[in-house]
């Protein structure tokens, strides 16, 4: 019965472990009830109205509809204008803009998380993901620096040895903040801090590794920059058109205001558009040609010969498919969110041209294979030299004379 008695004593308390577990379900629960009944209380918000006052006053007559035809349509037009401005300024200018909208779409993305999760009083958090942002910067744009101006890099010693241990540097940056996240962790909320940590990752994601595939779009040929950001504006704007005047029936919940009508209108008419933007902008070097780092004038040239790609070809419609549609392609011409909801679109249609140029386009850089043959030490440079001789003699390219002198 001691025994017993003694036994039976000893059991309510258990282990401290488990005693601190449930401690820790318990206001894990706790927590997410009164989250849930505070959500359920709150009354919804009403999204302010950040029109111009100038802007307000100018439409007070009209319809809210109207109203927000006429706002929607001048900032669409100042947002145009902007953009053909920053194309003449050439691509530095691009870049820096692309870099300027990388950081304040990271910006609206993070706040989100923040403002779900501040109620925790969570250490470093937004410092460690601005860090990681830089951290990831410095990756990606030391790439970019080592890739398009490397004569550049190698004339100067202090960016050789940056870009020599360039993602060495890069490795040790990044396993700093992952050794800061760790000794940032509060006891009890290790779910959470993971939950950001994963939310910074992935917005890091997102942003930044598809911005910096803008860039490299841009280096490539301005045309591959224009076009498609200019087929995601036509695309907003035509769909908003359509939908304007002939919506009327709903596309999805998730956006009450989207119509099929804009939906299909904004299909077509963008596709007309690309076409006969791609039309247009081919016939100029200046925006087919790869830009290029001129070391002697220090600074960029967009001057080559146009390859077939951008040159008109003549395609044969098989005569089943002119049986059917019956006529002949070659002679028919017949209030905007945050930052990140104009640019989500365009982030996806630059991995999706990053990809297509890398699988269909982008052959060997003869710039970028002299540019590292002048990197080989003297006796890797001779081999190369007599193995490329001896191979373009074999091919009939160098006669015998030429050979012996």
């Amino acid at each position: 019965m001691t025994e017993l008695r003694q036994r039976t004593a000893r059991e309510p308390d258990g282990p401290p472990e488990d005693k601190e577990s449930e401690s820790e379900a318990k206001v894990d629960g706790e927590t997410a009830s009164d989250s849930e009944s505070r959500a359920e209380a709150s009354p919804p918000l009403i999204p302010a109205d950040d029109t111009p006052e100038v802007l307000n006053r100018a439409f007070s007559s009209l319809s809210s509809r109207w109203k927000n035809w006429w706002v929607r349509g001048i900032l669409t037009l100042a947002m145009i204008a902007f953009f053909f401005v920053i194309i003449y300024l050439g691509p530095l200018v691009l870049m820096i803009i692309v870099m300027c909208v990388q950081i304040k779409c990271f910006h609206e993305i993070i706040t989100i998380g923040y403002n779900v999760y501040h109620s925790y009083d969570l250490p470093w958090f937004r410092t460690l993901s601005w860090y990681f942002l830089l951290c990831v910067n410095y990756f990606f744009y030391g790439e970019t620096v080592t890739d398009y101006f490397f004569t550049l890099v190698q004339r100067e010693e202090p960016l050789r040895i940056l870009s020599k241990y360039h993602r060495f540097i890069s490795f040790t940056l990044y396993l700093t903040g992952f050794c800061m996240f760790v000794l940032s962790l509060v006891k009890k909320h290790y779910r959470l801090q993971f939950y950001m940590f994963g939310w910074t990752h992935v917005t890091l994601l997102i942003v930044v590794t598809q911005s910096h595939l803008v860039i490299h779009n841009l280096f490539e040929g301005m045309i591959w920059f224009i076009v498609p950001i200019s087929c995601v504006i036509c695309n907003d704007i035509m769909a908003y058109m359509f939908g304007f005047f002939f919506g009327r029936t709903p596309l999805i919940k998730l956006s009450p205001k989207k119509t099929w009508e804009g939906f299909i209108g904004g299909f077509f008419a963008t596709v007309v558009f690309g076409l006969l933007l791609s039309y247009v902008m081919s016939g100029y070097r200046c925006f087919v040609c790869p830009v290029e780092y001129n070391n002697d004038t220090n600074s960029f040239t967009v001057d080559c010969e146009p390859s077939d790609l951008f040159r008109l070809q003549e395609y044969v419609i098989p005569g089943v498919i002119q049986s059917i549609i019956g006529w002949d392609f070659a002679n028919t011409i017949p209030g905007h969110g945050g930052i990140m909801d104009r640019f989500d679109c365009q982030y996806l249609m630059a991995t999706f041209v990053n990809v297509y140029i890398a699988s269909f386009i982008r052959g060997p850089n003869p710039s970028k294979l002299i540019q590292q043959f002048l990197t080989l030490r003297p006796d890797q440079q001779l081999h190369i030299f007599n193995t490329l001789k001896s191979h373009l003699t074999d091919k009939g390219m160098l006669t015998a004379a030429a050979e012996d002198e």
